[in-house]
């Protein structure tokens, strides 16, 4: 079997070098890049597992990177940043990113992260049946999901959290229970905002008005809960 490939943007030599040794110990191959321009040219020449971005980079930062790479794939992202602000954090994931990491980090953490990454990538579907809630179409078979008709361009953690939500309409959710649904390896995110900033990012693509969402509720001490009645 091919070795899935990833790609490691860092500015700073060492740390490139360290990562690209011990991922390809991990059975990785492994591409290098130390800028933003260089991290994109390798993204469009080659095909991509994952890719590792660092938040700062000298010609221009992680956060356009990750714009860019988001318009034209929806490629596994985790961002590294040295500085450990919520601020980062959440930006990066409104970005597109999938996950984070504060440097110092160790390899073992970085290593979970990926094959988590790459399990998501490929999760088991809830269910092989295509959900239709009015005018949202969800078809797990295709990973594609409709509103109106139009198809709506989800990554995958937003899509596996919409197919979640919208396979148990009327059923709030906790966020635990969301977080273990989508991440069996949860003991990585706890604490973390991870599922509150993806399902924001969704309602910014599903709902008319984001911050007035129809269908996405947020159930207060509870989670959120897919509704399909009101309007």
């Amino acid at each position: 079997m091919e070795a899935e490939q990833i790609l490691v943007v860092d500015d700073d030599p060492d740390i490139l070098t360290i990562l690209r040794d011990n991922l390809e110990w991990d059975g990785y191959t492994v591409l290098t890049a130390s800028t933003g321009r260089e991290a994109l040219s390798l993204f469009r020449e080659k095909t991509h597992s994952l890719i590792i971005l660092d938040l700062f980079l000298p010609d221009m930062d992680g956060i356009q990177v990750c714009r860019a790479i988001r318009e034209e794939s929806d490629v596994p992202i985790i961002m590294l940043t040295a500085r450990d602000r919520v601020t980062d954090k959440v930006l990066g994931l409104e970005t597109g990113a999938d996950d984070y990491l504060v440097k110092p980090f160790e390899h073992l953490e970085l290593a979970a992260r990926i094959k988590a990454c790459l399990r998501r990538r490929r999760p088991g579907p809830i269910t092989t049946e295509a959900l239709i809630h009015e005018n949202i179409k969800i078809d797990p078979a295709r990973r594609v999901a409709f509103k109106d008709g139009k198809e709506l361009n989800l990554t995958h953690t937003e899509f596996n959290l919409l197919l979640l939500l919208a396979s148990r309409p009327g059923q709030a959710m906790s966020r635990d229970s969301i977080r273990k649904a989508l991440w069996p390896e949860g003991d990585l995110y706890k604490g973390s905002r991870t599922i509150d900033v993806h399902i924001q990012h969704l309602r910014q693509k599903l709902e008319e008005d984001p911050h007035s969402p129809r269908y996405i509720k947020t159930i207060p001490s509870v989670g959120y809960l897919f509704d399909v009645h009101s309007k």
